[in-house]
């Protein structure tokens, strides 16, 4: 299914993991993403996003909004949730993962403990709180001699499965452009805002407001600067679904 342009696969959890175990059994890399409508509204006004977006191997429905609009067609899967049944299947399979991004030291060695603990014979071969990355125009900017340097950190930690959490439009494009030079990598995710829901950085909504989609209250309310972010992810949103599908 599409929507704004974007493919969304029309697919449960179990369906899904399915597929991810079907990745780690593959000799190909994998990318999965988890479209949401702000990123929807985004990959609207950027093509090269949304080209992006479409050239994943799985794209799970992150958002209510999307599920809605979708006639619920569509099954939500958050990615936070998504991530950590990755690390449960990687456990069993005794395959490995990578941590990058989050932009804090003290996040993702926070993020490390929480998974070791939650999966105790969780491989954990390596995390790192990845380079700086701005978006000019469409494209993609990072400090080459970080960039190498992460990447080399990769390589030589050989991982079965990299998350990535730089924030939507970095992350996917990061994964595009870099995923061809990490060999041991069946399975490249980005995972948003998911590190700082892990690690207890930042609170999720109670479950009751993520069931009936009003998580986007819940945030309003406990972090009021994300306002713009969830003006787009609500009303400009339904804006353009409306107006410009």
């Amino acid at each position: 299914m599409k929507i704004l342009g974007v493919r969304l696969d029309n697919i449960n959890k179990n369906q899904a993991l399915k597929k991810v175990a079907d990745f780690l059994d593959s000799k190909n890399q994998n990318k999965i993403f988890t479209p949401n409508p702000e990123m929807l509204v985004d990959a609207s006004c950027d093509d090269y996003f949304k080209e992006t977006l479409n050239s994943s191997d799985l794209n799970i429905c992150d958002g209510f909004g999307l599920s809605l609009f979708s006639g619920f067609k569509l099954k939500r899967i958050t990615g936070v949730d998504f991530m950590l049944s990755i690390c449960e299947l990687a456990q069993k399979r005794e395959k490995s993962i990578y941590l990058l991004g989050s932009g804090s030291d003290e996040v993702i060695k926070k993020i490390a403990e929480v998974l070791q603990q939650k999966f105790p014979l969780l491989k954990i071969v390596g995390f790192d709180k990845g380079p700086k990355i701005k978006i000019i125009g469409s494209k993609l900017q990072v400090i080459a001699e970080e960039n190498e340097k992460i990447i080399y950190d990769i390589i030589q930690t050989a991982p079965d499965i990299l998350f990535v959490a730089f924030g939507h439009n970095k992350q996917e494009k990061w994964i595009v452009k870099n995923l061809i030079d990490l060999p041991s990598v069946r399975v490249a995710m980005g995972v948003g805002g998911a590190f700082d829901f892990v690690s207890g950085k930042i609170s999720r909504a109670p479950r009751w407001m993520q069931k009936i989609g009003l998580e986007w209250v819940f945030r309003l309310i406990s972090e009021p600067k994300r306002f713009k972010r969830i003006w787009k992810a609500t009303f400009v949103f339904i804006y353009y679904f409306l107006f410009k599908k």
